[in-house]
């Protein structure tokens, strides 16, 4: 019997061709009818593009990775018109957030231009009604979920989440969605937050090409991973298998419109 599954968050561009063409050739036989292909920058945001025009299962988003430096404003703009150019053809705006991980290194990073950045993205969420791809880990999703009640954009995608119960709780009360990755099967954190989270909020990523460890550990991180992170779900749920196959299926179907 088939058990489909829809990758919600990959970094298609920056696999080697090698190793994204082997990953296409192989989405049918593991059962993946699509993958959200996010961006990081400008020119990931028209290779995505470009390869969401090449094969129709590669859902593509456009947006800028927070934890890097803020682009020029040239760059910022030349996104925000390719959004305004390709909304039609998105998927999502996407990834966007607020940079914790580079904030950790660099204590005295001034937080106001990604602030405004991100609030730009909100704005194009908003404004063509598309979903919004974070990054938003910790105390920043805080952050996050009082830009997104400003613009009353309901439809967003905490991918990865990481945070203290209480953030997680009001993003669940908002509607929003959250995304694990292949830790579930082995981060007794992650499975601790999967307990919390509705089926109906739920999705399943491998966030490629970042590597796994445990079972995953050397291996080319593959669409085909979400398969081991269901059935960890399913035992974490104390839920049949093929139910959270088809709960999660269609849940992130209906929010990409896919």
């Amino acid at each position: 019997m088939k058990r489909y599954v829809i990758d919600s968050h990959i970094h298609l561009d920056m696999y080697e061709e090698k190793d994204r063409v082997k990953i296409l050739s192989e989405l049918d036989e593991n059962d993946v009818t699509a993958l959200v292909a996010v961006s990081n920058d400008l020119a990931s945001s028209y290779r995505q593009l470009e390869l969401s025009g090449i094969d129709s299962r590669i859902k593509a988003a456009v947006g800028y990775h927070p934890e890097q430096a803020v682009p020029a404003d040239e760059e910022l703009q030349a996104i925000l018109h390719v959004i305004d150019q390709t909304e039609h053809r998105l998927t999502a705006i996407g990834e966007v957030g607020l940079p914790y991980y580079l904030r950790q290194q660099q204590p005295e990073l001034d937080m106001a231009p990604y602030l405004n950045m991100l609030e730009c993205f909100v704005q194009k969420a908003a404004e063509y009604e598309l979903p919004i791809a974070l990054h938003a880990v910790y105390e920043d999703a805080d952050i996050v979920c009082d830009l997104l009640e400003v613009y009353n954009v309901s439809r967003a995608h905490f991918h990865w989440f990481k945070g203290d119960d209480s953030v997680l709780q009001r993003i669940i009360a908002n509607g929003y969605m959250v995304s694990v990755t292949p830790e579930v099967t082995y981060r007794p954190k992650i499975q601790h937050i999967v307990q919390q989270i509705p089926l109906l909020q739920l999705m399943v990523e491998s966030d490629g090409p970042w590597p796994f460890e445990e079972s995953f550990a050397g291996k080319l991180t593959h669409p085909s991973m979400l398969h081991e992170s269901i059935k960890s779900i399913a035992g974490i749920k104390r839920m049949n298998a093929e139910d959270v196959y088809n709960e999660i299926y269609e849940a992130t179907r209906r929010f990409y419109r896919i």
